[in-house]
């Protein structure tokens, strides 16, 4: 057995004996030289390598060869001290690499030959018999199964980390009658009044179904490959289900052709995590606009926000335009990984490898944008003055005059025209909203409380909707809704409740 400095020597893994050498480079040959008399071309190396971000499937990699090796043994095509070989050297790797002492080879095309290489070096020949039975192709798709299964949780843990402090903030607004509102709006135009606490909570339900999508991704992606090899399963009595079941899969593939190929786990993946991204950019869109002067609804702790290297009084909401910019980038991961899938023939094809990246980046991005907004969201100050001063416009009861004439028995369409016209009336000629109204044969003096300040929130009565009773109503759902969602994270992460 080799130790760690005798890395620069690997051995072959179908014979256990040293490596044949690339007569053009001196270097090991590939793990796959046996069909080639000469080695590979420096430009198709440089072109076809993944090493450089594929490293990161490595603890799942080694989960899954562990599994795999013992697979082998229990079909008796390993002996238990192969086994035990095979298994104390993936140990080793994995001590390894966590370290920041694994080295990687020349001839290391990805991370799973690299760990290959190393168990052999370090197993002997019981390391060339981990890869019986295996082809990179169902290799690959499990490491990557593992990952995403993994990530995708740990995404959804952070979504309802911020839609937990959304809900937070928005209790400590409140809902009752001295609770502060703000503008609502329609094509950035305002609309009617809705309470702060009604608002927040809109972004948090949006959060929970990003929870529940990413989840129910998960379950769909939630199939082991192992043991469908290349393309065709194997003459060798495996036993997918066993394997399926060890490395926590929800099931076996049921289709070596299908399972090999398809990428539906992380297109379907990356869409939810891109959708996530999404909200977060519609978020960070209201930030922009809230934390500016002129609507001044919000202030930023300084934590959570940045200066300018020349304007000494600026005060920027740069995590809210990052949270902007990187949607995105990650509509483009998206496109661009549908694209690649779109026109593949079965089953296997190198394009595969373009599966990766895109997904590496949307988890790492999200999981960085989550917590920064997380931040932001916890430390803002909300300007309740500035919110009820922009709300507090005679037009904000528009609505509701309307609606007092409908009670009345006029048409809604003919109600509509009459208000419509007096609202006309007071923004071309400046005269007082409430003179109007009050002058109005249809409606009269005793519609004037309509127009008093907060009138316009109190009166949005029905369920969901952004008056004082709704709300409540509404935030006692969501508590119950974060709380089922948290326990199902916690049934899933394997925590006690």
């Amino acid at each position: 057995m080799s130790g760690p400095d005798d890395a620069a020597a690997p051995l072959d893994p179908g014979t256990g004996a040293a490596a044949p050498l690339d007569p053009g480079t001196g270097a090991a040959a590939p793990l796959w030289h046996g069909r080639f008399e000469g080695g590979p071309a420096e430009e198709l190396w440089a072109f076809t390598v993944s090493l450089e971000y594929d490293r990161r499937l490595a603890p799942f990699d080694l989960a899954a060869s562990a599994v795999h090796a013992r697979g082998l043994q229990r079909a008796g095509l390993l002996t238990d001290d192969e086994t035990d070989a095979l298994l104390a050297a993936l140990t080793r790797v994995g001590e390894e690499m966590a370290a920041g002492t694994f080295r990687f080879a020349p001839t290391d095309e990805d991370v799973h030959t690299a760990i290959e290489r190393r168990v052999t070096e370090l197993a002997g020949p019981a390391g060339g018999k981990l890869h019986t039975g295996r082809s990179r192709n169902d290799q690959v798709a499990t490491a990557f199964r593992l990952f995403v299964r993994s990530a995708l949780l740990d995404v959804a843990e952070r979504v309802l980390d911020l839609a937990e402090v959304l809900d937070a903030r928005a209790r400590e607004a409140g809902t009752d009658p001295d609770a502060p509102y703000l503008p609502g709006y329609t094509h950035l135009q305002q609309a009617q009044p809705v309470l702060l606490a009604h608002h927040l909570a809109a972004h948090a339900w949006a959060l929970l179904r990003d929870v529940d999508r990413l989840l129910d991704a998960r379950r769909r992606g939630d199939v082991s490959p192992l043991g469908a090899g290349a393309l065709a399963g194997s003459s060798l009595p495996l036993d997918p289900a066993w394997t399926a079941g060890e490395l926590g899969f929800a099931a076996a593939f049921d289709n070596s052709l299908d399972v090999t190929s398809d990428r539906d786990f992380a297109a379907e993946a990356l869409f939810a995590l891109t959708l996530t991204s999404v909200h977060l950019s519609r978020m960070g869109e209201e930030v922009v606009l809230w934390s500016s002067e002129e609507f001044g609804f919000l202030r930023l702790d300084d934590a959570y926000s940045t200066g300018s290297s020349m304007l000494p009084q600026k005060k920027n909401p740069d995590i809210a335009e990052l949270a902007r910019g990187r949607a995105g980038r990650l509509i483009g991961d998206l496109t661009g990984l549908l694209a690649t899938l779109k026109g593949l023939p079965l089953a296997y094809n190198r394009n595969l490898q373009e599966d990766k990246e895109p997904v590496f980046d949307a988890v790492d991005h999200v999981s960085l944008a989550l917590a920064a907004m997380a931040g932001l969201y916890r430390t803002a100050t909300f300007r309740t003055d500035r919110m009820r001063a922009a709300a507090d416009t005679p037009t904000s009861a528009a609505t509701d005059l309307a609606e007092l004439l409908v009670r009345r028995g006029v048409p809604f369409r003919e109600a509509h025209a009459i208000v419509g016209a007096l609202v006309r009336r007071h923004l071309d000629d400046g005269v007082p909203l409430g003179q109007l109204v009050a002058d109005d044969p249809s409606l009269g003096a005793d519609a004037l409380p309509l127009l008093e300040p907060g009138a316009a929130v109190a009166r949005r009565t029905t369920r969901g909707g952004a008056g004082h009773a709704p709300v409540a109503e509404q935030l006692a759902r969501l508590a119950s809704a974060l709380e089922e969602s948290r326990s199902r994270l916690d049934e899933l992460l394997d925590r006690p409740a």
